[in-house]
């Protein structure tokens, strides 16, 4: 990564001679601590020469990253359009225009000095603006009077704020001209005045409201003189004196959790600014979920500055008593307190206009219109629901009769009389209850996400592998009593309070929330083994049951490996053998291995397997017999080979001996002559007559024991050598004669003999 460090020096001029000095910095990262910094409040009056357009052509300004329009009067809507454009401190580039949210809930009771304002929105650190409003298309009624921009500095006050670097900061220098004075306004009465810094515009920013603007407001609302202002608070939070109010609630347990909720100290709240005591509602029958509109890209440190922002923009310029809204979260999942009075208690906000009194509010920061919000945010509102409505008894997925405190109409069209009764979803929409696009459309789509994560049960549950020692035979597991299964659910841990293992029903096991597997030991047997996952709302979800048997009876040989002589082609090194064994299990057999001489392994049903064997060598067949439980038995033979040259034969008739590298020996014997025989005697469980075949090979008798055994004929359409051409096998070792007669047969009466091979 490229380490850059930069300063520009400049200055601002304010009215009353004032100066302010600045310095753009971007030190490299970690090298030195961000010194800590005011939140200031800048207001820049609008101008125009007709009643249905105001503007503030590019303006440099005092760094801000948010900023909203305003106008004189709380009640008072504005009919139109406000667009705002800001230039990047780091880039110096301008941004595209952007709409601002003009349909902002009203006060329930605005005082005096509340003004009419957009929503705010974040643009990150900024030092130049534009701004164009104008009357909505095919209208004549005039705009609001008192319109400004309204930029804020978030400033560094937190200090884990003071801890990082930031991307472009000001060292502010007050000139000597500056004065303090009081202004402000309440919601819903006024508060007290609270100290803000004031300087007055220079000319050129100085622009009077036009003589045509009108206003529909009640006669209290005031136009304020238009100049550019800047209120700033301490730089680190303060705690002031609780006014005397009614007594705190107490706060009820819950049926969920609490999630993690940071402070608003941890956000830099400053306290002096909103000294009011907090109201409390009974209850909270419903939350309503918002977001704050402006950018995604903001990182998550960036987030307790966009929430001093927000409350400064509250507060200070549209002259509410406190932050409107009760919590809010991040794309990281993290929360925050919101309005003061104590997360765990009904705090009544100003979040959702004609609905705060029976409600809590939370606002995801950023803008989800063409966006989702993240998984992370998802799960930290249902957490959050499932909290505060668990506190007095709300099913998160149920519904809820809600009584309407204004007379107005949500986005959809439907209709609301004050003092009736309409029923929403226990978390809903901001647009569920008021004519505004809030929480943005995808968003929006996400909640019924939501309410499902809140209320249980877990969703996706799926067992993935059963380990441990178990291995899977067609939809049986098998084990010889250790299982460690494996799975998987859509719902994140944080909303899961636990996992069971059941083993025929019974808790065998459990496991936390976030965790993926659980272990137990079965006893022999057939059993059933699922998972259920208990959701924090106590609602259950379980898979489906798996059949484990768990075995500890080794397989058993019902015959142990043995050899018979096969036919195919000898040689002095191998001879063609059959291998022959079987293995049972009283459950499933998995497998058989032949270990040594050489290795391979078997299907269960396999019984048979053509090898090789080298004569004159006693050879240990070894074999391992292993079922799916992990059980095995292993078996051991010894056999071997022995090759009995013809001229170990007692021979009869007429024969010739002949030689050859291609013979067993490298000799052999020939005859033609009918009758002419070949006998062996030897102790051994199966033989083997090895011949040479060619095209004018004949045929012979062969006789075992004194009985005629075969017929077989040597012919072969192409010449072979040391063929074991027939064979036969006992069921145990012991002595046999095996003769071999000439047939004679007419046009080919000669056989070639190689000899005779037998398993001792």
């Amino acid at each position: 990564m490229r380490r850059r460090a930069w300063l520009t020096l400049g200055a601002v001029v304010l009215g009353s001679g004032g100066v302010v000095t600045y310095a753009v910095a971007r030190p490299p990262a970690g090298q030195e601590a961000r010194p800590k910094r005011p939140v200031k409040v800048y207001d820049l009056t609008l101008t125009g020469t007709s009643s249905g357009r105001r503007e503030l052509p590019r303006t440099d300004t005092e760094q801000f990253s948010l900023l909203g329009v305003t106008w004189t009067g709380g009640a008072r809507r504005l009919a139109g359009t406000a667009q705002v454009r800001t230039r990047s401190v780091a880039t110096g580039e301008w941004s595209a225009w952007h709409d601002l949210e003009l349909d902002v809930d009203p006060l329930d009771k605005p005082g005096p000095k509340v003004r009419g304002a957009s929503e705010p929105v974040w643009v990150g650190p900024s030092d130049g603006v534009q701004v164009q409003v104008a009357h909505r298309d095919g209208t004549t009624a005039a705009l609001p009077k008192g319109l400004e921009v309204n930029l804020v500095d978030p400033g560094v006050v937190t200090a884990a704020e003071t801890r990082t670097t930031e991307s472009a900061g000001f060292v502010m220098d007050p000139s000597p001209g500056a004065t303090d004075s009081a202004s402000g306004s309440a919601e819903p009465s006024d508060p007290p005045a609270e100290p803000t810094d004031t300087a007055s515009a220079s000319p050129a920013d100085t622009v009077t409201a036009e003589p045509t603007d009108t206003v529909s407001a009640s006669p209290t609302d005031t136009t304020p003189a238009a100049t550019e202002t800047a209120s700033t608070s301490p730089a680190s939070p303060t705690t002031s004196p609780t006014p005397t109010a009614a007594p705190t609630p107490t706060a009820p347990p819950s049926t969920a959790p609490e999630p993690p909720i940071r402070s608003r100290t941890d956000w830099g709240a400053d306290e002096s600014i909103s000294p009011e005591a907090p109201e409390y509602n009974k209850d909270v029958k419903a939350v309503f979920v918002h977001h704050t509109d402006g950018t995604n890209d903001y990182t998550c440190d960036q987030t307790p500055s966009i929430i001093r922002s927000i409350y400064a923009y509250h507060v200070q310029v549209s002259g509410w008593k406190d932050l409107g809204y009760n919590f809010l979260v991040d794309k990281c999942g993290t929360l925050y307190e919101g309005r003061k009075g104590g997360v765990d208690l009904p705090v009544f906000g100003a979040h959702t206009y004609g609905w705060n009194r029976e409600s809590a509010a939370v606002a995801v920061i950023g803008d989800h219109t063409t966006t989702t919000a993240t998984g992370a945010a998802l799960t930290s509102i249902a957490r959050l629901a499932a909290w505060k409505l668990g506190q007095y008894g709300a099913d998160p997925a149920g519904t809820v009769q809600l009584t309407a405190g204004a007379t107005q109409k949500n986005l959809f069209g439907k209709s609301f009389t004050t003092g009736s009764l309409y029923t929403f979803d226990r978390i809903s929409g901001h647009r569920d209850g008021f004519n505004t696009e809030c929480p943005g459309g995808l968003l929006y789509d996400q909640l019924p996400t939501v309410r499902t994560l809140a209320a249980g049960p877990v969703q996706g549950l799926k067992v993935t592998s059963v380990a441990g020692g178990a291995s899977l035979s067609g939809s049986t597991y098998y084990t010889r009593g250790a299982v460690t299964v494996n799975w998987t659910a859509s719902t994140p841990g944080s909303l899961i309070s636990r996992f069971e293992l059941l083993a025929d029903g019974k808790v065998a096991a459990t496991a936390a929330g976030t965790a993926a597997s659980a272990s137990t030991t079965l006893a022999p047997g057939v059993h059933t083994v699922a998972v259920r996952a208990v959701h924090q709302s106590g609602r259950t979800a379980t898979t489906a049951a798996l059949t484990v048997v768990a075995d500890t009876t080794v397989p058993a040989f019902t015959t142990a490996p043995k050899l018979s002589l096969r036919t195919g082609a000898v040689s002095t090194t191998a001879v063609p053998v059959t291998l022959g064994w079987k293995a049972t299990d009283d459950k499933a057999l998995r497998s058989v291995q032949l270990l040594s001489p050489t290795a391979a392994t078997f299907g269960p049903t396999v019984t048979a397997s053509s090898r090789t064997a080298r004569p004159g060598a006693a050879t240990t067949w070894s074999m391992r017999a292993s079922d799916y439980a992990g059980n095995s038995r292993t078996v051991s033979s010894s056999f071997t080979p022995v090759i009995l040259q013809e001229t170990s034969a007692v021979r009869s008739g007429s024969w010739t001996a002949r030689s050859s590298t291609s013979y067993l020996g490298g000799k052999s014997y020939s005859s033609g002559s009918k009758g002419a025989s070949l006998t062996w005697t030897f102790t051994g469980r199966s033989a083997s007559w090895v011949v040479s075949r060619a095209t004018t090979s004949g045929q012979a008798y062969v006789y075992v024991d004194g009985t005629k055994a075969a017929t077989v004929d040597l012919k072969s359409a192409t010449t072979l050598y040391r063929q074991a051409i027939w064979t036969k096998t006992w069921t145990g070792s012991a002595k046999h004669t095996v003769k071999i007669v000439v047939v004679g047969t007419s046009g080919r009466p000669t056989i070639t003999t190689d000899g005779l091979v037998y398993l001792k």
